[in-house]
């Protein structure tokens, strides 16, 4: 859940606080904590803002880009539905459910809930009552809150949007395998030229030499001066260790083979002395049945779990921050003369750095552009890394409530007279805020970074 869905909590007190009272009434006109609204009906100014936000978006950057922003913000609702609906089943008393943050645009209520969109469309929230114990709850809904139900339906709620992200990413990589397929290395094909004014060198335009070699996409390049090509990272792997020399390409197009000649460049996308060609490529791809897609997009899910685990505790290793530190510092100071091409790849240490939503919605983009294979590979990594990060256990992510609910149930088992153990939340206030703005700073140093420095997809 968001920030804004209860109020901050902390881990462990020093003793068992006294049990909170439980009431089995039944509910009656909202208390004072709901703080209620009466339904907005719609806003014709604000909704036409928002509506004028996102037909500039498509046209002042992309239809892609709007493609991406609206899948962000349905990602996000499903985390939120998650929530409601495990919170709902348990008899929780839930009271808001909201897209997007800031001012109303328009609400309904049905029953207890109210419903509605806002203005900022930059997530959802559900608000369910007595989260912690500096909740204040009116005593006849006590019964009903977030606090009072028993373990597994606490433990269930805390999870569940992770859970929504982990179920939309296997969704995702059973689409991609079974509509898609898998890609094949060895049946590859150049897939996009890189044109000569998107090509510098010491301040100065150069041609591509792949435009100079009259390399088109849908050929294939067969060898390298007598040195065969099987695999596009064959292709790359020779042109690299190649710098500014003259070269012999063997090429197919369309059944026909035929040699032509080019002079590589000597330095490569992230500015090393290396044989830069210009071409990027596409392996074909193999559709797989249905059972087979559902074994592989598993395989890769427990892959790119993994990957992710593994890449949070590096990110959030002494090295890892100050790495992330010194890239934020020098991220306007002037980097060695390179080719400025779309086809650059990832540095090393962009592997080691966190995006912003605008850094996710910007390489989103280029993945939609790419082809929706890579549009939907592209969001499965980030449902899992959303989900893995929401699990972190501390406060505010859902992570904390799943710690504090576990560290209750221990408690719990250690009382002798069974009597429920609530943890006093306000004792570890201090060490939230300071979760808060550590996560905040982070935020803001990736969104500077993502500005300053982007990422790129290879291409």
């Amino acid at each position: 859940m968001s920030a804004t869905d209860t109020d901050h909590e902390g881990l462990e007190p020093d003793e068992p606080v006294a049990d909170l009272p439980a009431h089995d009434g039944a509910p009656t006109e909202p208390g004072p904590h709901r703080e209620p609204h009466d339904p907005v009906r719609p806003n014709p100014l604000r909704l036409l803002a928002v509506i004028a936000g996102i037909v500039a978006l498509g046209v002042f950057v992309s239809l892609p880009a709007v493609i991406v922003v609206l899948a962000l913000v349905f990602m996000i609702f499903m985390h939120e539905l998650g929530h409601y609906v495990t919170a709902r089943r348990a008899g929780m008393l839930v009271t808001e459910f909201f897209i997007g943050f800031g001012p109303r645009i328009w609400s309904f209520r049905r029953g207890e809930v109210e419903y509605g969109l806002k203005a900022i469309p930059a997530g959802a929230y559900v608000r369910v009552v007595g989260m912690s114990n500096l909740d204040e709850v009116d005593p006849v809904d006590e019964a009903r809150t977030y606090r009072q139900q028993p373990f597994w339906q606490r433990f269930s709620v805390a999870v569940a949007g992770s859970t929504m992200h982990f179920l939309m990413a296997l969704v995702l990589l059973f689409v991609v395998f079974a509509g898609f397929g898998v890609a094949d290395p060895s049946d590859w094909s150049i897939a996009r030229v890189t044109p000569s004014d998107s090509i510098e060198q010491q301040g100065e335009p150069v041609d591509s030499p792949a435009e100079v070699a009259g390399l088109e996409p849908g050929d294939r390049i067969l060898s390298v001066e007598g040195e065969e090509v099987d695999e596009f990272l064959d292709l790359k792997d020779i042109i690299e260790s190649r710098p500014g020399e003259t070269v012999t390409l063997v090429v197919q197009r369309d059944g026909d083979t035929f040699e032509t000649t080019t002079t590589l460049l000597s330095q490569g996308p992230d500015g090393a002395e290396e044989g830069f060609l210009g071409v990027s490529g596409e392996s074909a791809r193999r559709r797989l049945g249905p059972l087979a897609a559902l074994g592989r997009a598993g395989s890769e899910f427990a892959n790119i779990t993994t990957q992710s685990v593994t890449s949070l505790g590096r990110f959030f290793s002494p090295s890892g921050l100050s790495n992330f530190v010194d890239q934020a510092v020098t991220a306007n100071e002037p980097e060695a003369d390179q080719p400025a091409s779309s086809s650059s790849t990832p540095s090393e240490a962009d592997e080691n750095r966190i995006v912003s939503i605008y850094g996710a919605a910007r390489i989103g983009t280029q993945a939609t552009e790419a082809g929706m294979a890579t549009f939907l590979v592209f969001f499965a990594l980030i449902n899992i890394f959303i989900g893995v990060f929401n699990l972190v256990p501390l406060l505010p992510l859902d992570g904390g409530h799943v710690a504090i609910a576990i560290w209750e149930k221990i408690k719990e088992w250690r009382i002798a007279d069974g009597r429920r153990y609530f943890v006093d939340v306000g004792r570890l206030l201090p060490f939230t805020y300071g979760v808060v703005a550590v996560l905040v700073t982070i935020g803001v140093m990736a969104l500077y970074l993502d500005i300053a420095n982007p990422i790129n997809l290879p291409n």
